[in-house]
């Protein structure tokens, strides 16, 4: 155990005792501490010197060697600021150029061409071998109509075919005959009449023959086929509907006629030319489509150009400093699609374009605006 230090006696207060008390005071007592004995050593600091705060002015005599802590965490501090705001204007100028120059927009849309089928002869649908969104290939059945009475036209048509060229025959066989009597058995005149009976004999034939050919076109159409590969869409026709025609009743989007349509300011377009590389991100996908600039729109709709009722035309009023710039088309067309991207028609995507250089080489920017989609 540490000793206790020991405890110096203190004297009362002189100011409280009487003067009798004070008379009665030995010379021994001056070994007492007083109270005022205890801040006799102290050294008061000069009144125009503030001692910095924290700092011990009995051990840090120089204010000068003690102030300098206190001016380091300012400065660094000041360093800080000026590196975070010298970075913050790099990646805004970074930016801003990535943003005005690069041509690129987020109003892009995914197009396809879609091969609407009607039927050109009416019935009954007795087949419907497909299914909604299903593929299909170019030259298979969709659907197919009763051919009940498509059939019957094509024998009734053959029978007069048949009609038709032995009654040709035989007129052609007594207009041949008569023509060595004409002038001394028969007149002129009835030589005239059996070749007029021949040549209308050869137009019924001929007329036939069409009928013939037009009841089996007619056959043929029983069975829609596929013209494309695509997919079937919002499919409605249900076997055993009767089908009218030039009534749409199956739907095909084109597999191989997809492309994107981007709509791209019009201040923009100054730096897009045909055959300009381009990427193509969907909305749902991570993956980069890659394509390239195949042409760009000549013209898009102009309201004040509209009449209205009277035939005068329609003027929109404007804002006189606010002009907002028109959207123009630019195809991309498509060079490939990743591997596990599904491309649909109405698809939203953001398109950017990487001009070429005059060398022929792609520009890309650092900063690419198609991954921040």
């Amino acid at each position: 155990m540490r000793s206790q230090p020991e405890r110096r006696p203190v004297a009362p207060d002189v100011d409280t005792l009487g003067s009798e008390d004070r008379d009665a005071m030995s010379p021994l007592d001056a070994d007492i501490v007083t109270p005022w004995d205890e801040f006799a050593d102290v050294t008061l600091p000069d009144a125009g010197v503030v001692p910095p705060a924290g700092a011990d002015a009995a051990t840090s005599p120089d204010p000068e060697a003690a102030a300098f802590p206190a001016h380091r965490p300012r400065l660094v501090s000041v360093l800080i600021t000026l590196a975070t705001a010298a970075v913050a204007v790099v990646l805004g100028r970074t930016t801003w150029r990535a943003y005005m120059d690069t041509p690129w927009t987020r109003d892009g849309t995914v197009r396809a061409y879609v091969v609407t089928m009607a039927p050109e002869v009416a019935g009954r649908i007795v087949e419907l071998p497909i299914a909604d969104n299903e593929l299909v290939h170019r030259g298979n059945v969709l659907m197919v109509i009763d051919p009940t009475d498509y059939r019957t036209a094509v024998k009734l048509a053959e029978a007069t075919l048949t009609q038709a060229q032995v009654d040709a025959e035989n007129a052609e066989r007594e207009a041949k005959r008569r023509r060595p009597l004409a002038g001394s058995a028969i007149s002129a005149e009835q030589q005239q009449i059996y070749d007029t009976q021949a040549v209308a004999a050869q137009a019924r034939y001929r007329a036939a023959e069409a009928s013939l050919a037009q009841a089996r076109v007619n056959l043929e159409r029983t069975q829609i086929r596929s013209p494309v590969n695509g997919w079937v869409t919002n499919l409605q026709a249900r076997l055993g509907d009767y089908a009218m025609v030039g009534r749409n009743e199956i739907a095909i989007v084109d597999a191989d006629s997809f492309w994107v349509d981007g709509y791209f300011e019009e201040t923009k377009l100054h730096a897009i030319r045909e055959g300009d590389p381009a990427r193509v991100k969907l909305m749902g996908h991570r993956e980069i489509v890659r394509g390239h600039v195949g042409s760009l729109a000549r013209g898009i709709n102009v309201p004040n150009a509209q009449p209205n009722a009277a035939g005068v035309a329609s003027v929109n009023p404007i804002f006189t400093w606010v002009r907002l710039a028109q959207r123009i088309p630019v195809r991309i067309e498509i060079d490939a699609v990743p591997d596990g991207v599904r491309l649909a028609a109405g698809m939203t995507a953001t398109v950017q374009i990487d001009p070429r250089l005059p060398d022929g080489s792609a520009d890309t920017a650092p900063n690419e605006p198609i991954a921040r989609h």
